[in-house]
Order: C-alpha cells, then sequence, then structure tokens
C-alpha cells in the first residue's frame, strides 16, 4: 500500500465521514500531531476530568498537560516544564532524540506527578508536582539518580511508592527526597527488543505490569504479565501481545506505549501512540499520536484491549463537555492569532530548546499587531559549522495536527545584508526542514536586494528521493513596500505546496515556489517527533542585527485522514 500522490488526491473529492451515529463511537487520533509516549488519569476530586501528558525530547516548553471532560475534545492546559531553570540542560540536547523521554502522568491525595527522565549526554530522573493542572506553575522537580527511561509510579496499599522503569526493572522510591532503592529485576517481556513503558496496576489482589516491547517502530507492541506480589515473579500472559498493529494492512500503525485508566463510570480505556504511515511505514509527517481505544477487564480476568482503528466504538462516552480550564487552545482549534497589543505568545507554540525573549515581542511599539522578530546568528541548520548547534533560534512554531492543512503568516522584511533571512518553515529537525523565505542576495548590479527563497535541508543518508531544487527570485518591485504573504499547505496526503502572494495587490493570487514530498519529513533521524510549522528569522552567522515583523498567522485543519478512504469532518473555517 505505496501512498501515491493520484491515490490520495482522488480521495479528496470523497464526502467527509467520521464518527458514527451515537455517543459511543469516535475516531482516532483523539489528540492529533506529534504527541507520543501518552500517560492518561482520571481524576474525580475537584475537577471530574481527564488529563493526558506526551514527550517532547527538545521542545520547550514542553510536557504538555492536555485536559478534557468528555474524552472527546482536548484541551492544552498546561506544561509541566516551562521554565529554564526546571530542566537546565535542555540547551544542551543537541540531537532531535535527546531531552525529555516518556512521561508517566498520576494523581495522588490532591497531587499531581509528573516523572520522567532527561536523556543524552546523561540520564536524570525528574519528578514534576503540582495542585493546579490548568496553571504553568509546575513545581522545580525532585531528582532522582537512574540510568533508564520511560518510568512509572506507583503507591500501594501500605503507602509505599515504587518506581519502574525501562529494562523492566523497579526500585523503591522516597518522592520527598528523591532517593531510591537498588534496583531489581521484575519481568524480561516476551522476547521484543526493548522492553520499556512499563506501567503497574493492582485489581482483584493482583498487580499487572504492562509495558512495551519491539522497538517504537513497525513491530511495537503491548504485552502484560501479572503477580500476587508487586516484587514477583510475574507471569506472562498466553495470549500476549494484547495490543498490536504489526503485521497487518492497517492504516494506524506502531501502536504501543499505553496506559490504562477509568472514566468516571469505573469503564476502563487505553491511550497508546500510533502512527499514520500504513504498512510502508513511509509517509508519517505527523509522527507519533496520542490513540484511545475501550478496554474489557473482568474480575480476575486479563484484560481485553479493542485493537485501533481509525473508527472506534464501545463504551459510551461521557456527555459532551469542553468547559475546562487552562489557557491553551484545543488541540482541532484553528489560529487566527493577529499579536494584538498586551497579548502574548499562545502557549500551544514551541521552540527548537530554550531561546532569547527578547528575541520575540508581541506588537512593538513602532509596529503593533505584529510579533517582531529579532533574527539569530544561529540559524535552523546550524550552518556555516562554526555556529553549534544548541545556539539559540529564533523560531517559533506549532503542530501540524492535520492530515490536511493550511497554514500562512504575513512576513515584512527587508535585510540589507547578505543571507540575513526570515520566513516559514516546515520543520522535523534540523536536519529536515523546508524553508520559504525572504533573504538578501546580491541583485544584478551587485548590491544586497531581498529575494524569495524555497529551500529544503535534508541529510541523504536518511532519503533517497528527489529533493526539490532551490528557488530564488529577486523580489518584484509591485510587491516591495508591503507584507508578503507566505504559505504552506498540505493540500493531500503525500505533498506540502510552498506559495507566496503579495499583500499589496489583493487579488488572491499566489505564485507556487516549491513542491516537497512528506516523505522527507517522515522517518530518521526525526521519527521521534513530528511536523511542525511556524516562523524564523536568522542572519546566517552574520554579526549585524535584523528585524523581521510577522502578522496575520493561520492554521486551519483541512481534512483528517484516519484510513479505509475516510476523513474524519472538520468545520469549515474561513479566514478574514
Amino acid at each position: 500500500m505505496r501512498l501515491h500522490t493520484a491515490i490520495y488526491t482522488a480521495l479528496l473529492s470523497l464526502p467527509l465521514r467520521g464518527v458514527l451515529a451515537g455517543n459511543s463511537t469516535f475516531s482516532n487520533p483523539l489528540i492529533p500531531g506529534w504527541s507520543s509516549d501518552p500517560s492518561c488519569v482520571y481524576v474525580r476530586d475537584g475537577h471530574d476530568a481527564y488529563f493526558c501528558v506526551a514527550s517532547t525530547f527538545g521542545a520547550f516548553p514542553g510536557i504538555p498537560i492536555y485536559g478534557s471532560r468528555d474524552l472527546v475534545n482536548w484541551k492544552l492546559v498546561s506544561h509541566a516544564f516551562s521554565r529554564p531553570s526546571q530542566v537546565p540542560w535542555i540547551n544542551i540536547a543537541e540531537g532531535q532524540q535527546d531531552g525529555i523521554f516518556a512521561v508517566t502522568l498520576r494523581y495522588h491525595e490532591g497531587l499531581f506527578h509528573a516523572i520522567t527522565t532527561y536523556t543524552n549526554p546523561f540520564t536524570q530522573g525528574l519528578i514534576f508536582t503540582t495542585e493546579d493542572p490548568y496553571s504553568d506553575s509546575w513545581s522545580e522537580p525532585i531528582l532522582f539518580n537512574t540510568t533508564k527511561i520511560d518510568p512509572d509510579l506507583f503507591w500501594d496499599d501500605d503507602g509505599q511508592v515504587y518506581l519502574t522503569s525501562m529494562g523492566v526493572i523497579q526500585q523503591t522510591i522516597d518522592l520527598a527526597t528523591g532517593a531510591v532503592s537498588e534496583p531489581y529485576d521484575l519481568w524480561p517481556g516476551t522476547g521484543g527488543v526493548w522492553p520499556e513503558g512499563p506501567h503497574i496496576y493492582k485489581k482483584d489482589g493482583y498487580y499487572y505490569l504492562m509495558i512495551a516491547e519491539g522497538g517504537t517502530e513497525m513491530d511495537h507492541s503491548v504485552t502484560i504479565a501479572r503477580s500476587k506480589n508487586i516484587k514477583g515473579p510475574y507471569e506472562s500472559y498466553s495470549g500476549n501481545p494484547i495490543l498490536t498493529n504489526r503485521g497487518t494492512d492497517e492504516y494506524f500503525q506502531t501502536v504501543g506505549h499505553a496506559d490504562l485508566f477509568q472514566d468516571a463510570s469505573g469503564q476502563w480505556w487505553g491511550s497508546a501512540l500510533a502512527t499514520r504511515c500504513g504498512p510502508d511505514y513511509e509517509i508519517y509527517p505527523m509522527g507519533r499520536e496520542t490513540v484511545f481505544f475501550p478496554v474489557t477487564w473482568e474480575e480476575g480476568e486479563w484484560p481485553i484491549l479493542q485493537p485501533v482503528r481509525g473508527r472506534m466504538e464501545g463504551w459510551e462516552l461521557p456527555k459532551h463537555n469542553k468547559r475546562i480550564g487552562g489557557t491553551g487552545a484545543f488541540v482541532n482549534e484553528p489560529d487566527v492569532i493577529d499579536f494584538h497589543p498586551g497579548s502574548s505568545l499562545p502557549a500551544h507554540f514551541v521552540h527548537w530548546r530554550f531561546i532569547k525573549p527578547e528575541d520575540f515581542v508581541v506588537s512593538p511599539r513602532e509596529r503593533p499587531h505584529t510579533l517582531r522578530l529579532t533574527a539569530s546568528r544561529g540559524n535552523l541548520t546550524a550552518s556555516p559549522p562554526e555556529i553549534p548547534y544548541t545556539d539559540p533560534m529564533t523560531l517559533v512554531m506549532r503542530r501540524q495536527t492535520a492530515s490536511l492543512f493550511t497554514f500562512s503568516a504575513d512576513v515584512s522584511f527587508d535585510p540589507d545584508q547578505l543571507e540575513h533571512e526570515s520566513g516559514l518553515t516546515l520543520f522535523l529537525t534540523q536536519m529536515q526542514h523546508a524553508d520559504l523565505s525572504i533573504v538578501g542576495l546580491p541583485s544584478k548590479n551587485g548590491k544586497i536586494a531581498p529575494h524569495i527563497r524555497f529551500r529544503v535541508m535534508v541529510q541523504r543518508e536518511f532519503y533517497d528521493g528527489v529533493i526539490p531544487e532551490t528557488v530564488v527570485k529577486p523580489i518584484p518591485p509591485s510587491w516591495r513596500g508591503r507584507p508578503i504573504r507566505f504559505q504552506i499547505q498540505a493540500a493531500n496526503l503525500t505533498h506540502f505546496t510552498f506559495s507566496a502572494s503579495s499583500t499589496k495587490r489583493h487579488d488572491g493570487k499566489a505564485e507556487i515556489f516549491g513542491v516537497a514530498s512528506a516523505e522527507i519529513f517522515s522517518g530518521s533521524p526525526g521519527h521521534f517527533t513530528g511536523t511542525l510549522v511556524g516562523v524564523y528569522a536568522t542572519t546566517n552567522g552574520g554579526n549585524a542585527s535584523a528585524n523581521s515583523y510577522i502578522s496575520r498567522w493561520r492554521y486551519k485543519e483541512d481534512g483528517q485522514y484516519i484510513g479505509d478512504d475516510a476523513f474524519v469532518p472538520y468545520t469549515p473555517f474561513i479566514f478574514e
């Protein structure tokens, strides 16, 4: 099942279809876009809400906390990691797979706990806590020593707290100090590589140990064992794996790293990561996303997890309710951002590692209703080589959350220095991104003048397809004097289109500068994350300063493909 452009362009003519009738059906992914390694809880006390967390690696702010009242409408309510002081090492996380790994979210006696590890060039355990999940006021972390990732917290009936990690190993932990006991082995799994993502549950007198095996790619799966004693020995379930899509033709693949929780009615549910790629595992720009599934768990029996599909049905869903705290947006909400005076960057915007806050000014006095970007020396590719990867970048982005989308922003930039640049980017890693920008380049008379440039950066060892040619054109005189509207669009499942138009003419005509395959933005060295879209400004190593002004930021979903020739219904949104 290779994703050919013609096939999926034809699919766009089909009527949009999604959830079935009734309120016991839904469509995956419920948290779309890069949201890997999910962990979820239901909290009754004072909240009556569901909360989930996801991995963020080198992104900042990190560790997003999503909240929902109905298990369908998910909103970004806070970040557990919102201050550089909490994880200062993010600034040395050079690789795309460095930084904050899988997080487990738990609630105990009025306190939320988000436990994780920072990884590379060393591993450090971290536990963040808060009483208020709707605020970024999560604590400075309690540190604990570990060499493993994917930590889980479990409180036993006697009050003892257990830490279970990749391997699968277990320790006791003091949550006040971070002190841990010597680790001991629990269960090696069923033979798959990388036994990881463990979670402990106690039910009907048994301790259930659920883990992921097979790596986070096409052999990913979920297996389970149980014991009457938390320290084991653990009996492996004869029906393992209890969740996987490996070896199938399903559109949702790499299913694993699951967590289980109960809803307000006591019914069991599960969350997991999955990749919308089909069995070819070639095109999946959104990376690993969060999917949900009903779970049947009878007394004294093993849990039965419903296989992950685009359309799901099972337990009756809670009543529709979008009233939940937090200052972030719902995950499928469009961006209509005009950078009003007194506003700040939206909560769902992210950076790659830490930034210089003074390089991002909302509605500056000299140009209200814009975002002023002060160009960084560091650029998206760490080129020239004397600029380290970890140099701060003037770069701000949001996740791609739909199969089909349109993103645009107006850029006002008049460079008079060589290679001073500002524009839009489709970004997976510093090795894999495509940019459409205004850049200072020599004109025919030898003077530096603004040009429009489309350029794709990719490491050849990770992609053997066609790399689009760089396109450079002088800005037409008729376009000068006003912002230029840049646009990135996924009009089908296989390619992105980059275009530009003058805001001076108002004729709606846009010039296409380039088309890039979505395969470039899928996979190594970027399969841990997913595609983001945003704006940037850089001097490309130059020492002179330069300001760019961004206005009319717009992002809208145009369609969500869930397999079986079906698109989830979406509400059309027309921008002014």
